[in-house]
């Protein structure tokens, strides 16, 4: 199973700039050994069960929550039996596909 998980988190209370707060989140990511990337809205990553997945959007929480009294998140599940390696695989299927339109 692969499960694709798009997701943004951060502090609302904590004025213009929550980098600070984000890059903690980031980090977990990052040290967790799931597949995973950072781009401007949020952050990818690929899990083989829900559990997992759930499990690290819970840690995120757990990382903010004793710095703010309100935390916003968007969350975008992609959840797919029998399959694996699905974050660089989609990209490169859309990759490969505008290289054929393009010639």
């Amino acid at each position: 199973m692969s499960v694709l998980v798009n997701f943004a988190m951060f502090p609302t209370d904590k004025g213009d700039s929550v980098s600070e707060y984000v890059s903690k989140i980031i980090a977990l990511v990052k040290n967790s050994n799931y597949p995973w990337k950072l781009n401007p809205m949020g952050t990818v990553f690929e899990t083989e069960t829900l559990h997992e997945a759930m499990d690290l959007l819970e840690k995120s929480y757990q990382i903010l929550e004793p710095y703010s009294e309100r935390v916003y998140a968007t969350i975008n599940l992609d959840i797919r039996k029998g399959k694996s390696g699905r974050l660089e695989q989609k990209i490169k299927s859309v990759e490969d596909k505008i290289g054929k339109v393009n010639t």
